[in-house]
């Protein structure tokens, strides 16, 4: 008997209609209802795997078996990574362009970063002090673009700073939208390429001098394997690739608000202890709410997985989001419990809200350390360095929109230092 068929099959044309009416939980309901962690479907017009839970994991990240290049539809090159960028690439191109980013993850720049935050975190509250109410997602994507680019050696007058701040944004708002909203993000794509293409040219040329140890200097000096500069374009997009996920970080800061007003035992956990209470909240708002639903790849060469044949060439999707709730590796997935960290260092493939697998060698967010950074200040406002009220408002949050973000923003009110 040939049990390679013996996956489980959606039955259907294309189920690309139900990936966008389910979002977070397309995969995830699959895997529920055909109990298993492996299926078949069609989306997007062709054949597609779909994967989840840590063995799973394991497996989607074997870069002997599968590949980037090909993988990420074009709507989603054409405004969240651009063309060329290091998420598309493979192998010892791949690893070589890896190198570069984790470079800039050092104790000192890391530090940096956490000082950067704490400043415009400041000079955001003195201006909130005379304001009646605040949208929180709004002003922290201010707050973080700024952050961005100071960081990345990028000078950024107060006035450009929310022409800039949109035209990032829009880049991971609207990958998953249709319309007018879509092709504003692909403007935005072009305009911030154009932008930071000046300024590659520029440091090049001498005439615009970041420090040495920014993302613009890095990135504008970088040779590739064939030991030539890249092409000011693709510097752009590599530039971006440092700017985009840290001003996107303010969608995890609008969740630690969110945690804080609805758990907030958390809040007098958080207040009792922060340092040692603060990576454990903050790890649970990351494998709790929704932020990226699945990652992407296409089989490199034939192989047998649990008896399943992957041919070369299908597009294969693992499940993140499904992953950071399968009950297999969570106990009680649906309660949010900072404690179960508590005694629990998570694997390469288990916790992996912003990917898996190893970070040099594999396609893990090079930005995780970043983000993890950002959120621990952003939580040191939130519980110890301001009070603030919030009003009734719409706190739900979509499973289906992409990105999810509670509906009214977190909206503060009479926000002010602590203790005033």
């Amino acid at each position: 008997m040939n049990d390679k068929q013996s996956v489980p099959r959606e039955e259907g044309i294309d189920h690309s209609v139900s990936l966008l009416r389910e979002g977070y939980r397309y995969i995830l309901n699959r895997r529920e209802s055909f109990q298993a962690d492996v299926f078949e479907t069609r989306l997007l017009g062709q054949k597609a795997i779909c994967l989840g839970g840590k063995e799973a994991a394991e497996l989607f990240y074997n870069n002997e078996k599968f590949q980037r290049q090909g993988a990420a539809p074009n709507r989603v090159r054409e405004t969240l990574f651009g063309e060329k960028g290091v998420q598309t690439l493979d192998g010892s191109h791949h690893k070589h362009r890896k190198e570069m980013f984790m470079s800039l993850m050092t104790p000192e720049n890391l530090a940096k970063l956490t000082d950067l935050t704490q400043k415009e975190w400041a000079q955001a509250l003195k201006n909130w002090k005379q304001k009646e109410q605040v949208v929180l997602y709004e002003e922290g994507k201010s707050i973080l673009c700024s952050v961005a680019c100071q960081w990345a050696g990028i000078r950024l007058s107060r006035e450009e700073l929310q022409e800039r701040t949109d035209a990032l944004s829009r880049l991971f708002e609207s990958p998953a939208s249709f319309g007018p909203e879509h092709w504003r993000g692909r403007m935005s794509r072009n305009k911030a390429e154009k932008w930071i293409s000046n300024l590659i040219g520029k440091v090049r040329e001498g005439t615009y001098m970041p420090e040495r140890e920014t993302a613009l200097h890095t990135i504008a000096w970088h040779r590739d394997e064939d030991e030539e500069l890249l092409v000011p374009e693709v510097a752009a997009v590599e530039v971006i690739n440092i700017l985009r996920p840290i001003v996107a970080v303010a969608i995890y800061v609008n969740f630690l608000a969110l945690a804080l007003h609805h758990y907030p035992h958390e809040k007098e956990k958080l207040q009792l202890n922060f340092k040692a209470y603060s990576p454990l909240f903050i790890e649970e708002v990351r494998r709790y709410y929704p932020f990226f639903p699945f990652a992407v790849a296409r089989v490199k060469k034939d192989f047998t997985w649990n008896n399943y044949l992957f041919q070369q060439g299908t597009l294969t999707m693992l499940d993140l989001y499904g992953t950071n709730h399968d009950p297999k590796l969570w106990n009680n997935p649906s309660e949010f419990n900072p404690e179960r960290f508590k005694n629990r260092d998570p694997s390469l493939y288990d916790l992996i809200p912003q990917g898996g697998g190893d970070y040099i060698m594999g396609h893990r967010c090079a930005g995780e350390f970043v983000t993890i950074d950002i959120m621990k200040v952003s939580l040191d406002y939130l519980v110890n360095l301001i009070d603030y009220d919030i009003p009734d408002q719409d706190l739900s949050y979509s499973m289906v929109a992409m990105p999810s973000i509670p509906k009214s923003k977190v909206i503060l009110k009479n926000v002010k230092p602590n203790g005033l």
